[in-house]
């Protein structure tokens, strides 16, 4: 993350409840982007941490902790019997995938993400039939995809539409006269989020590709740096209470 985009999701922060939902481990991406007032929800939710004092004067119920650093958070772990299961199978995993040169494992907490990006075409079939071998062993899990990586994780009604649900009401935020909320994402897994808000109605879903996709994203941004502006120009139109969007689905 440039410094840049640090300052500008932090200024966004100080004027609204703001939190970053992923699929990595809530811990990587803490110390990635290393601001300790946004909400954090790692393993497609499955593990939220946020500061005890709130974010913007907006607090969420949690079990109560202290981070790394020290501060005084706030978890919500709604997979947290699954871990120990976690640890074992991101181990099999990882010896299993050694065989397919490229192939790397992530053990993000409540996931082990699978990245076969760098794998050779060829192998990709071979690969996918060495997940399901292991899946069948494994019942009490579930395979999902996102851009060039499988992913294990718990078969729990849980995934970042769920932890955007979770993170709206628990902020006091579903109100749709008070409150609109905005969600940014690049991955197919944030289609869950995306329908998530579509259900809601009064919201603003945005997907970040250079290209065409099926979404349920109801606009675009090209990329991070675009973002960036868009939320830029979010924090100086605080003050007006209006964002302007064109039909064909693009930020203006």
């Amino acid at each position: 993350m440039s410094n840049e985009m640090r300052t500008t999701v932090k200024e966004v922060a100080a004027n609204f409840p703001t939190a970053i939902i992923t699929g990595r481990r809530r811990d990587k991406v803490y110390e990635f982007v290393h601001l300790p007032e946004l909400y954090y929800a790692g393993s497609h939710g499955m593990d939220i941490m946020g500061p005890a004092k709130g974010c913007n004067g907006y607090k969420a119920d949690g079990l109560q902790a202290k981070d790394s650093k020290g501060n005084e958070v706030v978890l919500f772990q709604p997979a947290s019997e699954y871990l120990s299961l976690m640890d074992e199978v991101c181990s099999i995993l990882k010896e299993r995938s050694k065989k397919f040169p490229g192939a790397r494992v992530d053990h993000n907490k409540y996931c082990a993400t699978l990245h076969f990006r760098c794998v050779s075409e060829e192998d990709w079939l071979a690969l996918a039939q060495e997940v399901q071998t292991l899946l069948k062993a494994y019942p009490e899990l579930t395979l999902t995809q996102g851009r060039k990586v499988l992913e294990l994780r718990p078969a729990i009604e849980w995934h970042k539409g769920k932890a955007l649900e979770f993170l709206i009401e628990a902020l006091g935020l579903s109100d749709p006269s008070k409150v609109f909320p905005i969600y940014i994402g690049d991955d197919r897994t944030d289609e869950d989020a995306f329908q998530t808000l579509k259900k809601l109605g009064f919201s603003c879903s945005i997907l970040v590709s250079t290209v065409s996709k099926d979404t349920c994203a109801a606009y675009s941004l090209q990329d991070p740096f675009e973002v960036m502006e868009f939320l830029q120009r979010l924090i100086r139109m605080k003050g007006s209470q209006k964002i302007y969007m064109c039909n064909q689905g693009s930020i203006l």
